[in-house]
This record gives structure tokens, C-alpha cells and sequence, in this order.
């Protein structure tokens, strides 16, 4: 996939663990800029297409999932990505909308090259041969401690965790650290923000970063 250099959309992705509290602030952030009467297109990794949607119940609900292996893994995530970018993401910048992924290439870099212990080459090629040229140009990673993402992953009365937020405190140290480690070595393009505040107060924060970018 390669966007024309001088199109008007602008991609903002959220990353973080588990419980970090991603999808609310994406509502929100959507709901801001729609009273701004902006376009505005929310997108979920994996998932946001109807192959993808199936990529996405293989990899969080399969009953043989346990079973699966981290390079699989990481390729089933490839596989839903690159459909999602061709069929929703791209077009949606080229007529100059803001999309805001809930999830992304960076999720992979993180889980499966940091958390799995897949070497970081084929992971960074995957992913790259995924997206194309359509990358963010802002990531946005809440943070939390981890005992907060639990605690919050426990406090949900509606599903059964999934087979990603079943992973041990462990694990969720790695990812948390990850994604610091990446932000931090790349500063132009991700921001920071503390998640374990109230809503209100992370979207706040949010919201100055991400209104200097579209105004950009």
C-alpha cells in the first residue's frame, strides 16, 4: 500500500497493556473531534474488517489458542493489519479523515518481538510489509502500573478475560517497559501519557497532544 505524499488524513494510534483504558479514550477523543466536524474513523487491531474480525476470534478466543505459537501469532496480527490498512485505513486518509486505531504496528513490536521473544528483524520486517507506508503520525501510549491494568482487567463485569489479558504479571512488566522503551526512542512520533488517573483527567492530557498534530 503506498499513500500519496500530499494527502490531508492524519493516523493516531493508541497503544498500551492491558487495562490501560485505550478504548474509552478513543470514544472520547472521536466524540471531541466530531463536535469539531471532523471525519473521523475508529478502527480496532485485530479486527475492523470482516476478515479480520475472524483473524481477531482465532487469536482471542480459539479454544486450542493456548497452543499457539508466538510466530503464528505474530503473523495472524500481520495478516489482520495489512487487510485493515488497504481496505479501511488508507482510503479513509486519502479523503482526509482522522483515523484513530486502537492498536497497531508498535502492538506487535511490543507483544511479540518484546513479550514472545521473537527477534526484532522479522518482526520490524512483518510489520513494515504489513502497513506499507501508512504509519502513524502520532502514538499515543497510556500508561499504567501494572497491578492497575489487572486490578481494572478483573473489575469487568461483562466477558471472561481473553487469552491476551490471561498472561501473567510477568508478562505484563515486559510489555509495559516495551512500550516505554520504545516511545522514548522515538520522541517525534509518541507521546506519553499517565493513564492512572481519572478519565477525565487522561483526556485531557490526550487532547493536548493530538490537537497540535491535526492542526499540522
Amino acid at each position: 500500500m503506498v499513500l500519496k505524499s500530499k494527502h490531508t488524513g492524519k493516523l493516531i494510534s493508541f497503544e498500551g497493556s492491558e487495562g490501560s483504558g485505550k478504548t474509552s479514550q478513543i470514544a472520547r477523543l472521536a466524540e471531541r473531534l466530531q463536535k469539531l466536524k471532523r471525519d473521523v474513523v475508529t478502527v480496532r487491531e485485530p479486527g475492523g474488517t470482516e476478515i479480520g474480525e475472524q483473524i481477531r476470534n482465532i487469536i482471542v478466543h480459539n479454544s486450542k489458542g493456548d497452543e499457539m505459537c508466538p510466530e503464528t501469532e505474530l503473523l495472524l496480527f500481520a495478516a489482520a493489519r495489512a487487510q485493515l490498512v488497504r481496505e479501511v485505513i488508507a482510503p479513509a486518509l486519502m479523503r482526509g479523515a482522522i483515523v484513530l486505531s486502537d492498536r497497531y504496528l508498535d502492538s506487535s513490536t511490543v507483544y511479540q518481538g518484546i513479550g514472545r521473544n521473537l527477534a526484532a528483524d522479522p518482526v520490524n520486517q512483518i510489520n513494515r510489509f504489513a502497513v506499507g507506508n501508512v504509519m502513524p503520525d502520532l502514538t499515543i501510549v497510556i500508561d499504567v502500573p501494572t497491578k492497575v491494568g489487572l486490578a481494572r482487567i478483573h473489575q469487568r463485569a461483562s466477558d471472561l478475560p481473553d487469552r491476551m489479558e490471561r498472561e501473567n504479571i510477568d508478562f505484563y512488566n515486559k510489555i509495559r517497559e516495551g512500550y516505554l522503551v520504545l516511545a522514548k526512542g522515538m520522541p517525534s512520533r509518541f507521546v506519553v501519557v499517565d493513564g492512572s488517573s481519572d478519565e477525565s483527567a487522561t483526556e485531557k492530557k490526550i487532547w493536548e497532544a493530538v490537537r497540535t498534530r491535526i492542526a499540522e
